[in-house]
């Protein structure tokens, strides 16, 4: 039987809130590219994670597609974080950070260090990865991707 999520993700949602990674609509600079996705191009659903948009499997994930508009109240968590994640490092430790997987979409991964972020924002994701934390199902995720941060970073440099 599947454990019933919708409180978890509730919660989680309210961590970040209406913070976004930037004082202004990050949308503007890129015309909501991160909204665009293709048939293999979405934002990852954390486990048990429901939502209205379509669904596409991906290597095993399964990864929400959107067709450029929705109800941003309801969007994936993913959505609400992008493009931070909330990564676990080798000793357990949660940080934010900007998530290079999405690299090819978001061009403030590519700036970095050169963006002002909302520091708001960057301290609501690391909570909400230390809340996610406490579910083994969502831990395995988010050590699975920080894994997978870290292995595109080493690539990058």
């Amino acid at each position: 039987m599947m454990k019933d999520y919708a409180e978890l993700y509730k919660a989680a949602k309210s961590i970040i809130g209406d913070k976004t990674p930037l004082y202004k609509d990050c949308g503007l600079i890129c015309d909501k590219a991160c909204c665009k996705g293709d048939d293999s191009t979405g934002m990852l659903l954390f486990p048990g994670e429901e939502t209205d948009l379509r669904v596409v499997e991906e290597n095993g994930n399964r990864l929400c597609v959107c067709n450029g508009s929705c109800n941003r109240a309801n969007r994936p968590l993913s959505c609400m974080i992008f493009p931070f994640f909330p990564y676990i490092d080798e000793n357990g430790k949660v940080k934010a950070v900007l998530d290079s997987r999405g690299r090819g979409v978001c061009p403030l991964v590519a700036l970095g260090d050169e963006v002002v972020f909302n520091k708001a924002f960057i301290r609501r994701v690391a909570k909400l990865g230390r809340f996610l934390k406490k579910d083994e199902e969502c831990r395995k995720v988010l050590i699975e991707t920080s894994r997978e941060i870290d292995k595109i970073n080493l690539f990058l440099k």
